[in-house]
């Protein structure tokens, strides 16, 4: 008979506590080559690091563990690909033949333990095989999303320095294809330091010429002898993972072995509830933090079942496409973007689609990458009948800081527009901007007192100063997320958005995420953004863009005369809230994340950069000219 889960509250009073013990009886559930010498220590740098002296390899706790332990044929991932009409099983000795192989043609090119390889490939089967193989041979990964623009690929290469760049052929949005090949051969001719090598996946619906001597085609990597897994530091990187930073140049997030294999093994089991055997269906993409996580690592080293889905919510080939993935797979959990959500609800907004689909199996959606409003989250609930939990982490932790537990006893229930509670390891606390806790209910930064538990980033990729300099100097002793929020009385924590997301409303500071949640509330909106720009009489004034739901008819004067006493109710004449635009559809990066500050500074009529991840750059083109008939911002004003 199994002991009986902690409760939440005796789990994450024991993490806070002592943190090494706490995580030292987590290390006990991952096969290490080495135990650790020290569960909790401190680097020449002052930084945190967990597990020193330990050995171990990631690859081998994510497939040769779990053949060895009796689950060489049960699935280890399931791969769908509508925009290409495919579908593949892999089991975990297939899985393994595969990377071994593959990690024996790297080996072969010289890829040795600490080289770095960038992988440039969308979500298939041989972009997993190739993360895993640089795993088993310590070799780091850095995952750059298939499609990138060439400067953008380019900055990367000459910031991780490969050895190797592996990548696609091509990829596939929806019926257009996207060759990948002319746009690596472009960012290699760009960047300062050149790969030795280039590894070319082909794909049947493209295909690349490639050049002699520097290409390779990935196939005849394959014909290589199997490599054994090297083992390696628990502090020594895994990947690196780039996100955007102020300056322009991307944030290279390091991730090490150790902590992040203890960490995600916990965190399938406390925070999702998942055992081994089970099916999890994270719908992201593997160049995002939650592709690594959630669909590659902690599904594998849990020994579960990951679905691995090419292809896009909406129109691929409708938006019941989740709903037949979780139904067809048998998935315990579906994670998603609210953004998701959204589009699914815009083009189905009765949930008709669900019907059809046995989701008896499911028990959760979880959701996280951006805030989600209380009218997507009620309504995600009411068609799937599950409850809907949000939560909340970043590039930066790798794993949840706020959530739901599920996997604990006596956790308190979700919440409409809470991200929920710290889980266990992370000392969240609201502060303000002298570095001194608020009050519950006052907003403030949202901060977390160190040390960060296993799984976070323990610096930047050669960049030590920058990870002081943005994270830890505003307050000593804390880690500074960039992201505001508060929590109320009973616990729960609010997360309102990046701090500069806060208008400045003549002297009231204002958040676009409330006045989000009540123009998101209104029947016929499927989705919006709430922007603060600027404003010569209060610094600045909200404008709400809006996308209708498919078959609404409302017209724009009238429903921005709603929207408008709406705020005007729930907030208050200081809002000053006059403006809603109906758009299109609202642009993005490709995980979903609205491109807030660009729009801002589109209106106020800054120059700035089209970001790299952005989905589509025409859609700026288009709220441009809405913002300029309507008259609204310093750049259109009309005077």
């Amino acid at each position: 008979m199994e002991p009986s889960p902690l409760t939440y509250a005796e789990a994450y009073a024991a993490s806070l506590a002592d943190p090494a013990a706490f995580w030292a009886e987590q290390a006990r559930q991952i096969h290490w080559f080495q135990e650790p010498a020290q569960t909790l220590s401190q680097d020449e740098n002052g930084f945190y690091r967990w597990f020193a002296g330990g050995r171990l390899n990631t690859c081998y706790l994510a497939l040769d563990y779990h053949v060895a332990q009796g689950r060489a044929t049960q699935p280890a991932l399931h791969y769908d690909s509508p925009v290409t009409g495919t579908k593949a099983r892999y089991t975990y000795a297939e899985l393994l033949d595969l990377t071994a192989r593959f990690a024996g043609g790297l080996h072969d090119l010289g890829v040795l333990p600490g080289d770095r390889v960038i992988i440039y490939m969308p979500n298939m089967p041989e972009a997993v095989v190739a993360m895993l193989a640089c795993a088993r041979l310590g070799a780091v990964h850095s995952v750059v999303f298939g499609g990138f623009a060439a400067h953008e690929l380019a900055v990367r290469i000459d910031d991780a320095e490969p050895v190797v760049v592996i990548a696609a052929a091509g990829g596939m949005e929806l019926d257009k294809v996207i060759p990948y090949k002319p746009l690596l051969d472009a960012a290699i001719e760009q960047a300062t330091h050149k790969p030795s090598h280039t590894v070319i996946c082909q794909r049947p619906f493209v295909r690349a010429a490639l050049v002699p001597g520097r290409d390779v085609d990935y196939r005849e990597l394959l014909k290589a002898p199997p490599a054994d897994c090297v083992a390696v530091a628990a502090t020594d990187p895994l990947y690196i993972l780039y996100t955007s930073g102020t300056t322009g140049k991307p944030k290279g997030v390091v991730r090490d072995n150790g902590g992040h294999a203890v960490a995600l093994r916990y965190s399938m089991e406390a925070i999702y509830g998942l055992q081994p055997g089970e099916t999890i269906f994270a719908g992201s993409d593997i160049g995002w933090a939650v592709g690594h996580s959630y669909i590659v690592y902690a599904p594998l080293i849990m020994g579960a079942t990951t679905v691995l889905f090419e292809g896009k919510p909406v129109r691929t080939p409708d938006a019941g496409t989740f709903w037949r993935l979780a139904a067809e797979y048998e998935a315990r959990v579906v994670f998603t973007a609210p953004t998701a959500i959204r589009a699914i609800k815009k083009e189905d907004p009765a949930g008709l689609l669900t019907q059809g689909h046995d989701l008896s199996r499911l028990r959760y959606l979880f959701l996280a990458g951006e805030r989600c409003d209380p009218a997507t989250y009620e309504w995600a609930g009411r068609v799937l009948g599950v409850p809907v939990i949000d939560h909340w982490w970043q590039t930066e932790s790798g794993w949840p800081m706020l959530a739901t537990p599920v996997g604990l006893a006596e956790v308190p229930p979700p919440r409409a527009g809470s991200a929920g509670h710290p889980v266990p390891g992370y000392a969240v606390q609201i502060l303000d901007e002298t570095g001194q806790p608020v009050p519950p209910t006052t907003t403030g930064l949202v901060a977390v007192r160190l040390p960060l538990p296993p799984g976070c980033l323990p610096t930047l990729w050669h960049d030590d100063e920058r990870f002081r300099r943005g994270y830890l100097d505003a307050f000593p002793g804390y880690y500074l997320s960039g992201d505001g929020g508060y929590q109320d009385a009973e616990g729960y924590f609010f997360i309102m958005g990046r701090v500069d997301d806060v208008m400045n409303v003549a002297g009231h500071r204002l958040s676009t995420g409330e006045m989000e949640e009540l123009v998101a509330a209104h029947p016929a909106v499927a989705e919006c953004a709430v922007l603060g720009i600027a404003c010569e009489l209060r610094g600045q004034r909200p404008v709400g863009l809006v996308v209708l739901k498919d078959g609404a008819t409302i017209a724009e004067p009238q429903l921005e005369q709603e929207l408008v006493a709406l705020i005007r109710e729930k907030i208050g004449a200081v809002a000053s809230f006059r403006h809603a635009l109906v758009v299109p559809r609202l642009p993005k990066t490709r995980s979903g994340k609205i491109l807030r500050k660009t729009l801002r500074q589109l209106a106020d009529g800054e120059a700035f950069t089209i970001p790299p991840t952005i989905d589509d750059p025409l859609i700026l083109d288009e709220i441009r000219t809405r913002l300029q008939a309507r008259g609204v911002g310093l750049a259109f004003e009309k005077r």
